[in-house]
């Protein structure tokens, strides 16, 4: 574990990037798979690699995204406009995570769609406002989580509730799970 806090200290963008190029698509993978789809046929292998990368720049984004509201999360607590609950540990976890996922989820899960489009060779965006749903009952919750943590392990989880929610996703893919 010293080797990762390490490695993640060291290396902020990098150690993003590469949690969510591995992380990432692995939750991507697990999700075709439980849903009766086969990864490897699914795409081709540069599409695969394209998607990790495309992946990886997303970890990149959310870094960013991670320490800006974490800025803005506190600068609104030491100017009043925030109730005292969001002085509390857990508060103040909430409130980064409601404000990053209502002010910049929507445009990263667009972009991320408009990546996978353009890798994919496809125009499909029906499952964008299901994607849209998931920042109120799976990502608010989840990232809270994660703000509760040391942010030397912030991207790391984000990067393994990608996972979960590939396999969430998946299993409400599965033929038949939902109607």
């Amino acid at each position: 574990m010293e080797f990762y806090t390490r490695f993640v200290q060291d290396h902020v963008i990098l150690s993003s990037f590469f949690q969510f190029f591995i992380l990432g698509m692995v939750g991507e993978c697990l999700g075709l798979r439980i849903a009766g789809k086969n990864p490897f046929r699914a795409m081709t292998f540069l599409q695969f690699v394209l998607k990790m990368v495309a992946w990886g720049f997303l970890g990149i984004l959310i870094k960013y995204a991670f320490t800006g509201f974490v800025g803005f999360a506190g600068s609104l607590g030491e100017k009043g406009l925030v109730g005292s609950l969001f002085f509390t540990k857990a508060g103040k976890a909430f409130l980064i995570s409601f404000a990053m996922n209502i002010l910049f989820g929507p445009q990263m899960m667009t972009f991320h769609r408009l990546t996978d489009n353009w890798i994919m060779k496809t125009g499909e965006f029906s499952g964008l406002k299901s994607s849209f749903l998931t920042l109120l009952w799976f990502w608010i919750p989840a990232h809270t989580v994660t703000f509760l943590l040391p942010e030397e392990y912030r991207i790391g989880l984000a990067a393994l509730w990608s996972v979960v929610l590939g396999l969430i996703m998946g299993f409400y893919k599965r033929k038949g799970a939902h109607g």
